[in-house]
Parts: C-alpha cells; structure tokens; sequence
C-alpha cells in the first residue's frame, strides 16, 4: 500500500476522532443551552430594540421546554442514566470492533487488488515483450519469403543457393532474435520429383518415420531417413540456415503438423504456426512459423484456389520456444518474483504447455493474450508469484490503532460520564450538607437569639434595679456594693455581646448601618467609660482628633465605638504607667505630614514614657502604597473619608513569640493573661473583622515592656452637606457645639510637654476659647503684665504645679491682683484621684480649681462653670452629664406607653422615664397596647416589646399602624373630622422595639412591621431617653 493511501485512512481516522469530539462539545453546549445558558443571555441577544417578535421567543422557549423535558426523562433518573450510558458504551465498542475488522478487511482488499495490479502489470510487459520480439522474428521471415520469391523464382538462373542462403540468414540472425533457424521448401509435383532428385543429388525424404522412431540428437544422420512415399506435392527444404541444416531434402509434407501447417499458409496467404512439438535432433519443444511463397504477386482478395495454383515453396521459421522465453526473462530484472507459464490454448480442453513449471506457491494468477499473428492459434501467458503475499501488517496495525484510539475514546468518556455522575451526586451531598449546615447556622441563631433574650431579660432586670438603687440613700459601703455588682452584670453582657458577634461574623451576618453620627461624642462617651479607671491607676487618658476631621460622619457609630472600646479596654488592663492617647487623623494628612508621623517620638510623649514608634503599625497598609484611593478634601455631599485612628499605649507590651497571633479569637498571650486581667481573647478578633466590614486595616507594633501601638483606617462618609459647611467647621470645629458663654474667652495652657499641651488645648478649644500654651508660669505673669489680650483664665498641668510650690503660691498671689477687671481664674489639671484627695486635706486660699483628666469637653465645661459661677445655667445635655434637678424636666408632660410581659422590665423601663418626668403607663399584652393606641389618644411614644404571648410586638404594631392608616384617610377624605381625632391630621406614634434579640434579621423585621427605632436589653435611662427624644 502506498504512502498516499495510509495518509488517506491517517486523514478519515482523524475526521472520524473529530466528529466524536465534536459530539461530545455539542452534547455539553445542549446540556448548557438546556440549562439556562440562553435565557441568562436573553436580555443581550434578544432585547433593546424589539426586532424579535414575541411569537418567536415564545416558540423557542417552548423547544426549549421539550428538550428540557425529554433531557431530565432521559437522564434525570441515576439509574436509568447509568444503564443509558453503560448501553451506549458497549454500542460504542460493538460498533468501534466492527468498523476496525471492517477497516482491516477493506485494507487487506486493497493490498490484494494491488497485489494484483502489481502481478497484472508485470505479466502484461512480459507477454507484450515476447509478442513484440514474436512479431520482429515473423516481419522478417515473410521479408525473406519475398526475398526468395524476387531472387530464386523471378530469376533463371537463380541467384539464391544453399551457400548464399546460409551465409545471408547467419549474417541477419540478429533481426530475429527469437529464431533459431530457417528454412525454404520448395513445392515439388510428382511429375517433377525424380527430374527434382536428380537436380539436388539427393533423394526426396520422409518426416513421419523421424517422428513415430525418435532418436537421440547426438545418433541423428538424414541419409538413414527412408524416401517420401508417393504423393501428388511434395515440399523438400532445399534451403536451410547452418543451425538446423539437418533438415535438407527432409519433405514437410510427410510430416503431420508441417503438412497441416504448409497447407493452411499457401490456402490463406499468412503466417502459420504449429502446435508446439519436440524438435528434430535438439528434442525440445518448439514451433514452426510457415510462409507460403508465391510466384507472382496475387491481390488481397486472391481465392485460396489461386493461391495454391500461384504457390512456389514454402519459407519457414524455427522458434525454440523456452530458450526464447528464457532470454527475454533475463532482460527483466524481476523476473525471480514471478513465474512465467507459456500454453498454446487452440484446444481450451487440453491446453499444451510452451514453458514454465508449477513451482509457485501462490494461488493468485494472471492471464496474457499472446497474439503472435496467427489466426488459427491461441496462446496465452500465465503468471503467478513464487512466494505466499505476506501478512497485511499495515491493515493489521491500522485496523488495532482505531480500535485502541476507539477504546480509549469510549473509556474517556465513560470515565467522564463517571466523573460527571460523581460531580453530580457529590454536588447533591454538598446541597445536602448545605442545607443541613444552612438549618444548623438557622438554629444556631435561634439559639444564640434565644440564650441572649433569656440572659437580656433578667440582666436587664437586675442592671435596671440596680441602677435605680444608685439613686437612692445609700451609704458608701452599700454603693461600693451596687457598683460592684453593677460592673459585674455589665460585664456580663460584654460578653454576651462579644460572643454574639463573633458567632454573627462566622456566619457572615455582621452587618454595618449607614446612619450619621459625631465621632467627637462617641470618643468623650468613650473616655467618660475609662475615665474612672485610668484616674485610679494614675494614667495619662487622653484623645486628640484633628481638625480636619469632618464634626459630622456616616457609617456605624456602634460598631466604631466597638472597636475603640475594646482597644482602649486592652490598654486600660496593661498600662500601669505612662499614659493612653488616641488620635484620629485623616489618612490623607498622615501622608503628607512628617510631623503627625514623628510627634510622639520616645522624647516627647504625652507622658514622658518611651513608646514604639506609631509609624511602624501602619507600615503595611496598602492605603498608603495607594494614594489615588484617598482625598484630601471632600468635594460634594457624601464623599468618601478614610480615617486613621492610633491607640498609643506604654504598657507591658506583647511577647515577640505571641504577636503573631493576636487576632486569632479566643487566643490570648498567656493563660496567666485571663487569670490576672480576665476577659475572652475575641475583642481584638472581632475589632479586626469591623475594621475589614469597614474597607480598612488594622495593624500594631509593640515592644514588650516599652508598650503597644494599635492603627486601623476606616472608610465614613462625609456627613457635611456642602463644601462650605466642611471648609467652615475646619476654621471653628467646636463652635456649634460649644457652650456660646465661653465664646471670646482666653486661656493660658501651662505645659511643657507639646504633646499633651496640644491636647489640652484641643479640648478646650472645643468650647470657643481661644488657648495659648506656655512652657511656666513665669510666661504668664509676663502676660498679665502685657495686658494683651486679656487671659480669663490658667490651666496649669499638675506636673508644673507639683515641681516648684513657691513659684506656684507667688503666680496665684500675682493672678488675684491684677490689673484686670476681673482677676484670671487658675485651674489645675491632675489625672490621678490620690492626688486631688490629697489637696483636699491640704487646701488653703492658694489652691486652685481641679479639673480631672482625661479631658473632654462636657467635663471641661461642667468645671469651668462651677468655679465662674455659672452652674445650671446653659448645661450642656448631649453626654448625659446633667444634674439630677434639670433631669425631671426632660420629658415632663409626655405620656409614654411601655409594653411589656415581664413585670420586672416594666418596673426598670417606667422608673427610668420617670426620672425624666416622663408619665408612664404600662401594658402587658399587645391587645391591650392595640386597645389604648387606638386613635384619638394621647400618648407621646410606645415602648414595645418584640416577644410577648399571644400577640407578639410585631402583630401589634402592624395593627396600630393599619388603624392609623385608616384614620388617617378617613379625615383626608373628609368622612370624620379633625376635631373628634384631637385635631391630629396625621395620626403615628413612634413605636420603639424593646427586646433582647440582637439578630440584625429582628432589626429590620422591626423596621419592616413600622416601628421607628430599636432598644435592646439590657438598657440604661439615658438609652431610653435618646430614642424619645429623636421624636420632640
């Protein structure tokens, strides 16, 4: 086979492997199309411009339905699948063994047709060889008749004799290579035989004793052959070539198969051959060629009578049929692949064989006509090849590599129809295990909401008692007892509240609100919870926020708080010394400002104490290795502001060996760490993950016995409305906020450490003051002596006053009598409450006004009112800190509804708006709130519990709400009027949930039902108050 037909089959293999895989690509594009892959695409390919009608979506939709349809019949069954494809396998290996035993009979086919071919072609060239050879031997045969005919008969005397005869033939033997002899008869009649005889000197003798008494070649001798017998003709040679001069005087006509030839050459005026014979003296198979010889030239269409009466003689050719045969194979160079068989078929019956053997082993044969220009003769070339065809390897080969490439075809896509399946039902076990994990975190929060409303309830219930036990005539023993157990159930619910977080952040349900809040409160709210602590401890508690920091924010002031306040809350376990100071500062101005970078450097601290470095805790952050990402100034409402925020402290520090997990939850530094300070491990978790909800990052850097700096960014919104509402809180930050009756004042900052005077100056600066700061006193008296500006009052830091009492006496005596008007007032600042008892037991007409650290501006302001002589006039109410007297005023006149199944929160929850000079009713059942809330009423707010029997705080405010609806478009409609409603055209009542859950799924279905806000337990007076007071 040759290389173009295996480069065939290579190139018909490949196209069936193709279309295999492209089925398989088809079967998945169906299984995708099946599935929704187009109608995901639907909206881009088929939307927009209408130009597909309706009819057409609907008929493809409607395909789409069927193959969906005939798919899950065919396949959606597991079982029915896995038969489906076992089935479609075994067909795929029945058809794959059938077409590769198809491949390798086709192909051996084609090597036994070409094998043929092969076999044909080579026959052919030999049989036209030999019969081209056959036909050169004849042409020159039937020339020399013609050549006899001019030069024997046309001449008298004849110019031909025995002598010239034999030398020409011998001379001209080359033009017949296939001869190896000739001789000329002459036609003798009997009346001419012994005239005839007596001419040649030799007697006419006979052929046909020769042939029935062969003799050996070697014993031939002509003059023992016996005389012709008697005959009308006879045809003696008279002429002979040297080879087979044996023959003279020898008559053809006594011969059989010369006198059937001779005849039938002078009768048709052709050349006529014999059948083959043995041949005169050399025994071997051989032919005659016979040529009649005319006297006179006849016509083509000469009677065979005419030819007889014009016939002279008789020319014929000796051909030594095998010698013949033998060289023309020898010619070939191939001829050893084939055997050559030569048969005179005149009688198809009984063919006579001219040359070859039977020693092929080979069936296949091959048949040649030979036409050797004899009319009356058939003669054919048989061939065949010696050895057996070998085995077909190519069809073998080839026939085995479709099979093996057809199996792994099938074994490939089983496995993946296996693979598929397993996806499948691993895919069904993961949805299983989902669900089941999805129910578990479902009943995980159940129970989480469950525990935290059953522990809530009751602690809201001794936390709300004990608080209205502080308001009561307590001795100092019984309130150290109160404020005890006060602490201890507010830890507590710290706890419960961490644990509750955390379990919200595993399950990814921490959510973050978007409301607007001032950071400014939130921090004094937060120094005001430490306050006490640090005071005790003797530590510096401080908090700088710089001015360019937006007074107005949005985002989660909560979980903001949270986070301060567990950093802060660390702080406070491991800082025995030193000091506390956290600043908030833009990320922006961070950047750009080497000094807020480099003003708390181990020699100017807040407190005098080595710190690390705060830069290296925010050395990370990938918030300052990108810097299109922040904006210096806002630009419109609601613009993005990244906050950083330091809490610096110069406490024990953090291990190197434990630093690496420090926000892993519920891991802590040591377990001597829980015993000694107590607490979780999860509070730095936590405030890792909010840091995270709030697109920022969280990092620290701590030396052990040095201290730990703790920085994290966070992402607010600006909550100024405008450019101008920003770029004028910049100039004043604190006016707004501020008690007006400082506005104008001047005041002297004592201090000199630039840290903590820059501090003290950003608090006091908070109330309108105008604050210079100075290293000594001695600079103030210098002051008062310049009498510009005037100075209205001296804060002096505790350590200035402490180090030099005779110059301290001397600047209190120089402030009483100055020229001023009104003598500046001096006010100390001391951090520690051993030190302010101790002045106590000291005091004398020098001392001056304490104010307690840390600083902020409520407790800045409440001082500086006392000791001016301002008390109760413009309180400032924002942080809480008002007096008792001016708190029954707040709510007085407001009738407020509290809904509640528990006695004991309705006791907590009234007694706490009571103190506000709130008027409190209260319900135990949704029916009843429905009932006293039915429009006209009077009430101000409702307080609603969520979890109450029969009817819960959800069902009860959907109805409140459907009848205020209704009352409402009954008076907008004018079918009741205003009057008989309270002369109330719009009838809503701010309902606040009152409840234990902390789920943020209860929060919105709080806000989804109608309420307006959401109070959870365990809360405080001042908690309660807030809401109603969002509503005046």
């Amino acid at each position: 086979m040759s290389l173009f037909h295996v480069i065939g089959f290579g190139l018909k293999a490949g196209q069936l492997i193709w279309m295999s895989c492209w089925w398989i690509v088809s079967v998945i594009s169906m299984n995708w199309f099946i599935n929704g892959g187009l109608m995901d695409a639907k909206t881009g390919l088929l939307g927009g411009d209408g130009k597909i009608s309706l009819n057409w979506r609907e008929k493809v939709s409607g395909k789409i339905s069927k193959i969906q349809h005939q798919y899950d019949h065919l396949f959606g069954s597991k079982k029915i699948s896995n038969a489906l494809w076992r089935k479609l396998l075994y067909t795929w290996v029945l058809c794959a063994t059938m077409f590769s035993l198809w491949i390798f009979l086709y192909m051996s086919s084609q090597a036994i047709e070409k094998r043929k071919e092969t076999l044909a072609s080579m026959c052919d060239e030999r049989a036209r060889m030999l019969q081209d050879q056959f036909n050169v031997s004849m042409n020159h045969v039937q020339a020399m008749s013609i050549l006899i005919s001019t030069f024997h008969h046309g001449k008298s005397p004849s110019a031909i004799d025995q002598i010239t005869f034999a030398r020409y033939t011998n001379r001209t033997a080359f033009e017949r290579p296939l001869t190896s002899g000739v001789a000329y008869a002459v036609r003798v009649l009997h009346s001419e035989r012994a005239e005839f005889e007596k001419q040649q000197g030799r007697p006419i003798r006979r052929m046909d004793t020769l042939e029935q008494n062969p003799v050996h070649k070697d014993d031939f001798d002509p003059e023992v052959l016996e005389p012709s017998p008697i005959q009308e003709e006879y045809a003696p040679v008279i002429f002979a070539q040297d080879t087979i001069s044996h023959v003279i005087s020898i008559d053809l006509l006594s011969g059989k198969e010369d006198r059937e030839n001779v005849l039938l050459a002078r009768a048709s005026g052709k050349g006529v051959l014999t059948a083959p014979f043995r041949l005169i003296k050399t025994k071997r198979l051989g032919v005659i060629l016979t040529f009649a010889v005319y006297k006179i030239d006849l016509p083509s269409n000469a009677t065979p009578d005419e030819r007889i009466q014009a016939t002279a003689g008789y020319i014929g050719g000796v051909f030594h049929i095998q010698s013949l045969v033998e060289k023309l194979l020898q010619q070939l160079a191939s001829k050893q692949n084939i055997v050559v068989n030569v048969l005179d078929t005149t009688n198809q019956s009984h063919p006579i064989s001219m040359y070859g053997s039977d020693e092929a082993d080979d069936a296949l044969e091959y048949v040649s006509t030979l036409n050797f220009g004899d009319p009356f003769r058939k003669h054919e070339m048989r061939c065949r090849f010696k050895q057996k065809p070998p085995w077909p390897w190519l069809a073998i080969t080839t026939a085995y590599g479709f099979l093996v490439i057809a199996m792994l075809i099938g074994h490939i896509f089983y496995a993946t129809v296996n693979r598929i399946a397993k996806v499948e039902d691993d895919y069904h076990k993961m949805m299983e295990l989902k669900k089941r994990a999805e129910a578990a975190d479902v009943a995980k929060s159940q129970f989480l909401a469950t525990v935290s409303h059953e522990i809530r309830t009751p602690m809201n219930g001794v936390l709300g008692m004990l608080h209205m036990l502080m308001h009561t005539d307590l001795d100092v023993t019984q309130q150290d007892y109160v404020r005890t157990a006060q602490a201890s159930g507010k830890a507590l619910v710290s706890l419960i509240n961490e644990v509750l977080d955390q379990a919200k952040i595993e399950s990814g349900k921490l959510e973050l609100e978007a409301v607007q809040f001032d950071l400014r409160a939130i921090l004094d709210d937060v120094l005001s919870l430490f306050s006490g602590k640090s005071q005790e401890k003797g530590v510096e508690l401080a908090v700088f926020i710089s001015d360019r920091v937006p007074e107005k924010l949005i985002g989660d002031p909560g979980r903001f708080r949270q986070i301060i306040t567990n950093l802060m809350g660390n702080s406070i376990k491991f800082t025995e010394k030193g000091h506390i100071f956290v600043t908030v500062h833009l990320a922006q101005e961070v950047m750009d400002s080497l000094d807020v970078e480099t003003e708390s450097s181990s020699k100017n601290t807040l407190s005098g104490f080595q710190v690390a470095e705060r830069r290296l805790s925010w050395a990370k952050f990938k918030t300052f290795s990108q810097e299109e990402h922040v904006r210096p100034y806002p630009s419109s409402t609601y613009d993005p502001i990244i906050l950083i925020v330091s809490v610096e402290d110069t406490g024990v520090g953090i291990p190197f060996e434990a630093q690496s997990r420090v926000f892993t939850p519920f891991m802590q530094v040591g377990p001597s760490i829980s015993r000694t300070h107590g607490g979780t491990g999860i509070g730095l978790s936590i405030s890792k993950c909010l840091v995270e909800l709030m697109n920022g990052e969280i990092g620290f850097v701590s030396i052990p016995n040095v201290g730990s700096t703790f920085t994290f960014t966070a992402v607010f919104n600006n909550g100024c409305s405008n450019l101008n509402e920003y770029t004028s809180q910049q100039m004043n930050n604190q006016s707004n906020s501020a008690n007006l009756e400082f506005e104008g004042m001047n005041a002297v900052v004592v201090d000199p450490r630039s840290v903590r005077a820059k501090v003290s100056k950003y608090h006091v600066q908070r109330l309108g003051i105008q604050v210079e700061i100075v290293s000594d006193l001695n600079q103030v008296l210098s002051s008062l002596k310049s009498r510009n500006p005037r100075i209205d009052m001296v804060l002096v830091e505790e350590e200035v006053w402490n180090n030099d009492s005779d110059l301290s006496v001397l600047s209190v005596d120089q402030l009483r009598r100055s020229d001023q008007k009104v003598p500046p007032k001096l006010f100390r600042l001391a951090k520690s409450i051993s030190s302010t008892r101790s002045d106590n037991v000291t005091s004398d007409a020098h001392s001056p006004a304490v104010i307690m650290k840390p600083l902020r501006a409520s407790m800045v302001a409440a001082s500086l009112q006392r000791t001016m002589g301002n008390v109760g006039n413009k309180g400032n109410c924002r942080n809480g800190e008002v007096s008792r007297l001016s708190l029954q005023h707040l709510l007085l006149g407001r009738k407020i509804l509290i809904v509640d199944d528990n006695k004991v929160n309705l006791k907590v929850a009234a007694g706490a708006l009571k103190r506000y000079g709130a008027e409190v009713v209260c319900a135990e059942s949704g029916k009843e709130a429905i009932s006293l809330l039915t429009p006209p009423h009077s009430f101000y707010a409702c307080f609603m519990d969520i979890q109450m029997p029969g009817m819960d705080g959800f069902e009860a405010t959907k109805t409140i709400r459907d009848m205020e609806k209704s009352v409402n478009r009954k008076i907008k409609l004018g079918e009741v009027s205003a009057e008989a409603h309270g002369n109330v055209l719009n009838w809503h009542v701010p309902i606040l949930a009152m409840t234990a859950d902390v789920i943020h799924a209860t929060h919105e279905q709080c806000m989804k039902c109608g309420m307006d806000g959401y109070v959870s337990k365990p809360f405080e007076a001042e908690q309660l108050y807030r809401e109603v007071s969002r509503f005046s």
